[in-house]
Parts: C-alpha cells; sequence; structure tokens
C-alpha cells in the first residue's frame, strides 16, 4: 500500500517539509502591553510547541506586526525590534530541537483594522489613545464598520512600510525562522489596498488592478530579496471579498500568478475579511475550490484552510488535487496532536516522540 498523500513530503525550494499537515496562523492576543509590546510569551512557546511535538509538519506563527502600528491590538505579536526577534528565537530553537517540524512567521501590518480590542477583553472597537491605542493608517480615510477612520497614507508612508516588510523579513530569519509568510489576506493593510472596496486613492497605488496590486507585489519583492535564495516564501490572499465590486477569483489568479514570477513558492488561499457586508457561508471545505483554481490556472502551489478538521478530509483535498498542503486551525486548537492522530486513523505509520510512545495506540485510537 502506498502512503496516504497528507503524509507524503514537499519540497520548497530547499526546505523539506516531512509531510503536507500544517498549523495556520492564529492570533493569540497574549503579548503584555506596555514596555513587552509584541514579545512573545511563554504562552506562544507552549503553544506553537504543542504542534511540534505533536506531529504538525509546517507551523505557522501568529501575524507579527513589522512595525508597532501595525498590531492588530495591543496584545499582539511583532517582529519589529530586537526583544522580539529574541523571543521568537526561544521558540524556533524549541521546534528545531524537539521536533522534526518546520516553522514560519506570518509577516502582517493590520492598517484600518489595527488597534483594536483583542476579542476576550470584554469590549469592541477600536482603543482609545489614552487606553494604549494608536492612530490608524489606511489607503484611504475609510473605515471599517465599528472602527475608528484610519489617516490616509502618504507616499512615504507606503514607502516605509514597505521598509518595514523587509526589516521584519531579516530579523525572521536571523531568529531562525524556516520560512516567512505575507499576510495579504482579512482585510488587513495589503489586502485593503488590493480591494477596490477600500482603495480609493488615484495615485500609482490605487486605481485600476495593477495599482491596487502594486503594494502587495513591492512587499513580495522586498521579502524575497531579504531573504536567503533557499528560504522558500508564502503569500497568504483572500481569494474572494464574498462582496459585489472587492476582489473576486478571477483577480486573485492573476495576483498569485505575478507573486509566483516574483519567487512566492505557495499561496495559502484564504477568503474575506475586507468589509463587514461580505456574504460569506462557510461550511466545510468551503474554501477548497479557491485553492483548486489557482494551483491549476496560475501555475503556483497552493495551501488550504477553513472548516477542515478530520483526517479523511485533508486527505481527500490533497488526492483530488485541490492543494499541495492542508493548513488546520481550530482543529489544532481543539487537539494539538491531530497530525499523530490522522497518522493512526489513515493507517500510516510514524514516528512519535520518544516522550510519547508509550502513548501509540495498539488497537483503535
Amino acid at each position: 500500500m502506498t502512503d496516504p498523500l497528507l503524509f507524503t513530503p514537499l519540497s520548497l525550494r530547499s526546505l523539506e517539509l516531512p509531510h503536507r499537515g500544517w498549523v495556520s496562523p492564529m492570533c493569540q492576543y497574549s503579548c503584555e502591553p506596555g514596555d513587552a509590546e509584541g514579545v512573545p510569551t511563554d504562552w506562544h512557546l507552549v503553544h506553537l510547541g504543542s504542534f511540534a511535538t505533536g506531529g504538525a509538519a509546517l507551523i505557522l506563527t501568529e501575524a507579527a506586526a513589522v512595525n508597532a502600528a501595525g498590531r492588530i491590538s495591543p496584545r499582539d505579536a511583532g517582529i519589529y525590534n530586537d526583544a522580539q526577534a529574541a523571543s521568537w528565537r526561544r521558540i524556533t530553537d524549541f521546534v528545531h530541537n524537539n521536533s522534526s517540524a518546520k516553522i514560519g512567521i506570518q509577516l502582517a501590518h493590520a492598517g484600518r483594522k489595527a488597534s483594536t480590542y483583542w476579542p476576550f477583553s470584554g469590549r469592541t472597537g477600536s482603543v482609545a489613545t489614552p487606553d494604549g491605542g494608536w492612530e490608524t493608517v489606511g489607503p484611504s480615510p475609510v473605515a471599517f464598520d465599528g472602527y475608528a477612520a484610519p489617516r490616509e497614507m502618504t507616499g512615504d508612508d507606503v514607502q516605509a512600510v514597505i521598509t518595514d516588510f523587509r526589516s521584519a523579513a531579516l530579523r525572521a530569519v536571523d531568529a531562525g525562522f524556516d520560512t516567512v509568510e505575507i499576510h495579504g489576506a482579512h482585510g488587513y493593510l495589503l489586502h485593503q489596498f488590493q480591494s477596490a472596496l477600500i482603495n480609493r486613492r488615484s495615485d500609482s497605488w490605487g486605481g485600476d488592478e495593477e495599482g491596487r496590486n502594486r503594494l502587495m507585489l513591492a512587499v513580495v519583492d522586498a521579502v524575497r530579496g531579504a531573504i536567503p535564495d533557499g528560504m522558500p516564501l508564502l503569500l497568504r490572499i483572500s481569494a474572494t471579498d464574498w462582496a459585489d465590486g472587492g476582489v473576486d477569483l478571477d483577480a486573485s489568479v492573476r495576483l498569485a500568478a505575478q507573486a509566483a514570477e516574483r519567487g512566492v513558492d505557495l499561496i495559502d488561499v484564504s477568503s474575506g475579511g475586507a468589509v463587514a457586508h461580505q456574504s460569506i457561508r462557510p461550511g466545510p471545505g468551503y474554501q477548497t475550490a479557491f485553492a483548486a483554481s489557482i494551483r491549476e490556472h496560475a501555475g503556483v502551489a497552493t495551501g488550504t484552510v477553513g472548516m477542515i478538521t478530520t483526517a479523511e478530509q485533508a486527505e481527500h483535498i490533497l488526492v483530488s488535487g485541490q492543494a499541495d498542503g492542508v493548513f488546520l486551525a481550530r482543529a489544532a486548537l481543539r487537539d494539538p496532536h491531530w497530525w499523530l492522530r490522522a497518522g493512526v486513523e489513515l493507517g500510516f505509520s510514524q514516528d512519535w516522540l520518544p516522550q510519547y510512545q508509550r502513548a501509540y495506540p495498539r488497537g483503535a485510537y
């Protein structure tokens, strides 16, 4: 019998992933505000480390802001100073020293969706300046529903963000990450520039599709130039805005093809987040068709995410050619050892860490 496709290796440039079951970026809102802003804590070490010991092949961190204003909330992680990079290094060392997993960091800027209250704060909306909030920025002075309106970015602001992404990528390399993902999805800054529902500019950073995609691709160029040639570059996009007049699948195929030409090795395909009036209808595997279309028509490897819960479902996605890898989020939170269980369920014999071998099931899981 052949091995399940879920448990076959995948090479991205010089990075060898032991299999195709991965961890999607998931914000934890668990950094301390104030002097320790943006610095990953013991929570992040245990949270991400549990996926490594649980058998994941690739772990992506939560969105790490490329500058202080790019944090989604005052409790979000960053990678714009040395203290943050040193704390990330502790996590990458743990993953590498205790598992065969690889770990990547997601570089992000929240734009007009920054400076918000974290989900378990008991409050919603934008954080006021006296409470630790800050002025947000975006392509145009158009607010996300329930949030403060951002300041429209100048040309110099745009160039500074590109530089910040490059600097963050350099720090990520020094911090021991195996790969880098650019966050261009979910209504955050790069997606804001991409979507005509938000970007009202008439300069070179707006207007037609080419202008609206310019920042995303400029960041791809900057990050690709900052990381080693052998390190793969991932790009997360929202394949559709689920709203008339916004990004659609055809536009995403074109963007993915351009990104691949510039050195992106895998498109992490999600959707939505640009506007509150999206007509999204989540369900099991509801985004896999987007990944399949981008994979086929843009000629680039894809990962898919969204309500993927079982080993059989993940295997079907891969066998049917819808994606090259499967990202888990909520399923991984429910079971940080999902990949060990999936191997047993699919009849795949894999090595368990010696500390866990006594738990290897000899019969049913």
